[in-house]
């Protein structure tokens, strides 16, 4: 168990970063990456063969990608620590968005907002910057392995006017009445599915995915949006969001859930080959083994 010593010396650690000013919080962040991709040798030798796998790229361009990677994630959890100087001019400074008005026209549409998004970039800045906004933002979270450390993150993300679902949990019933509420719920679809999973092709594999986004947006005829965050060439981020879609529907549910499920996981992956240095390569996205014909749905 995460001790809540260990809870209190993250929240140190943020009080430290927060009195630094944002130039130093991203050059002490990217060097803590530097420091992490040394140190995390399973991480880093797992992340180059998936990227080598799902590129089709050689090992000195994959160890590069994840370098690169190691320095940005590095950066990320600086600026997580940094979240409590985020005001509204600082969050809007940093963080511009494109396409926000695909995202106000879902929600006005009223009916909710399926949120497609992965672990790209600083995913917990996108949530933030567009709570800043006025939007309605929730999320479905998996619960971290170190208890305190997801008390710690789940904090700063209320406090950033987000609303946060465990998954796995009787949380589901309050993310289902938020999409009834017409409030966006954010997904981060790109994690391995598990056995309740349907196996799609991504990056060049076969791959259990979630069906999370596409049960919501079937059960509530919600607005699909995607939405995704990028590093500036210039300093900050950048949110794109992309156009609307409304869920397939199939005579056949099943059918329906599968074709939804490798259309959202296609824009996931057309990000990811766009901005191979801003996705966590090392995850475990293919831990569940592909056995042929053992999916309810296998095409």
């Amino acid at each position: 168990m995460f001790s809540n010593g260990q809870y209190y010396l993250l929240k140190g650690f943020s009080y430290l970063i927060c009195i630094l000013p944002y130039s130093l919080v991203v050059r002490l962040g990217r060097g803590l990456g530097h420091i992490y991709f040394i140190v995390a040798s399973k991480q880093r030798k797992r992340g180059i063969s998936q990227a080598m796998q799902g590129l089709a790229i050689s090992y000195g361009e994959a160890e590069k990608v994840i370098r690169r990677l190691f320095y940005n994630l590095g950066q990320m959890f600086a600026e997580v620590m940094y979240m409590p100087r985020l005001n509204a001019e600082k969050i809007r400074k940093y963080i511009s968005i494109e396409g926000e008005e695909y995202l106000r026209q879902a929600v006005e549409a009223g009916r909710g907002v399926v949120f497609l998004t992965a672990h790209i970039g600083n995913w917990e800045w996108m949530a933030a910057r567009l709570s800043a906004e006025g939007f309605p933002i929730t999320t479905i979270v998996k619960q971290q392995p170190k208890a305190q450390f997801s008390r710690f993150i789940n904090e700063y993300r209320e406090k950033m006017g987000v609303e946060v679902f465990s998954r796995g949990t009787n949380d589901m019933i309050k993310a289902a009445r938020a999409l009834k509420k017409g409030k966006v719920l954010g997904f981060l679809a790109d994690q391995d599915g598990g056995a309740d999973g349907v196996f799609v092709d991504f990056l060049r594999r076969k791959a259990s995915t979630p069906l999370g986004p596409a049960v919501f947006a079937e059960k509530f005829d919600s607005v699909i949006v995607p939405g995704f965050i990028f590093r500036r060439p210039e300093g900050g981020y950048k949110i794109v969001i992309k156009s609307p879609f409304s869920y397939q529907r199939n005579a056949d549910k099943d059918q329906g859930l599968y074709k939804n499920t490798l259309q959202m996981t296609k824009i996931i992956e057309a990000e990811i080959i766009n901005h191979p240095e801003e996705w966590m390569w090392f995850q475990k996205r293919w831990n569940t083994q592909y056995i042929e014909g053992n999916s309810i749905i296998d095409l």
